[in-house]
């Protein structure tokens, strides 16, 4: 995609706007003249975001929605075909964050993460991509792009995080099928998937919307979980890389046409060292190999001394 398509007139929707690389995708599309759909989960940060981006001067059209919930995003279709017609881009970000062993995860800690990080994500493909092929077939000029936010936790398997490197991986695969399955219908729609790493955004504090009925009340988090909560926003909020940053990161990306989209290319070596594991039928390496201190925080802390 050429940098005159990532412009005025295009429609990007990104679901997690309200905060995070979903805000700061919405203000750099929102800078470029594009139409933006704000989808969010929560009201207030919306209605926030749509405050700061009106002056911007670009089209926005804000929804609350669950992505969890199939009809909150087909809603979420609906209304951006008719209030814009097929999306250019469409970043299926809204994401949450959750530790713990993974024996230790609760049937609504499942339910939760899966169905945010992992529904969310096949809900979005799912109601988006005809509308994206249908204007492929419509306009011969006409360049989708389909954006999903995995993690680098979809590439390795770091242990305290179970649920999350689920939903992550499978985040991974959903998006490496969707490329390989457009390329057999189109050339004018593609998918990309962001593995991020350690970078300050909101998904520290994720379980605040957590709904009422997938929680678990009167349950105490484990000794793991409460570490790797702590270890988790320490890592998070101490990163380098910023959101704008990644955010500029996916664009680039995008013009470029490329699927692959990290934040820390440095640490693909922990990724290496997994798909060596795999072709050589090794046993899993321990992917805290390089930083021995904080597996050995994590033991201490699970065994208490």
């Amino acid at each position: 995609m050429s940098e005159q398509h990532l412009g005025r007139g295009d429609t990007a929707v990104i679901t997690g706007a309200a905060s995070g690389f979903g805000l700061e995708l919405a203000r750099l599309c929102a800078g470029r003249g594009m139409n933006v759909v704000l989808a969010d989960v929560q009201a207030d940060a919306l209605a926030r975001a749509q405050h700061e981006l009106a002056p911007l001067g670009a089209a926005l059209l804000p929804v609350r929605l669950d992505v969890s919930k199939a009809a909150e995003v087909e809603a979420l279709a609906v209304a951006t075909r008719e209030r814009f017609g097929a999306p250019h881009l469409v970043f299926n970000n809204a994401g949450v964050g959750a530790a713990g062993l993974i024996w230790e995860h609760s049937a609504a800690d499942w339910e939760w993460v899966l169905g945010v990080n992992l529904m969310g994500v096949a809900h979005g493909v799912r109601v988006f991509t005809p509308l994206m092929l249908q204007a492929a077939a419509r306009d011969a000029g006409y360049e989708g792009h389909i954006i999903n936010t995995a993690s680098m936790a979809g590439l390795v398997s770091m242990p305290n995080m179970g649920v999350y490197n689920v939903s992550k991986h499978a985040v991974v695969t959903l998006s490496e099928t969707l490329y390989q399955d457009l390329s057999l219908v189109s050339e004018q729609v593609r998918a990309h998937v962001l593995c991020p790493f350690f970078v300050p955004t909101g998904i520290a504090h994720s379980e605040r919307n957590r709904p009422q009925n997938l929680t678990d009340p009167g349950a105490q988090p484990t000794r793991a979980q409460v570490f790797g909560r702590a270890m988790t926003d320490k890592a998070v909020s101490s990163g380098k890389v910023s959101a704008a940053d990644v955010a500029r990161f996916v664009l680039d990306a995008v013009r470029d046409d490329r699927f692959y989209i990290y934040s820390h290319p440095k640490a693909l070596g922990s990724v290496q060292l997994r798909l060596e594991d795999v072709v050589q039928q090794r046993n899993p390496s321990d992917p805290l190999k390089d930083r021995p201190e904080v597996r050995q925080q994590l033991r201490t802390a699970l065994r208490g001394g």
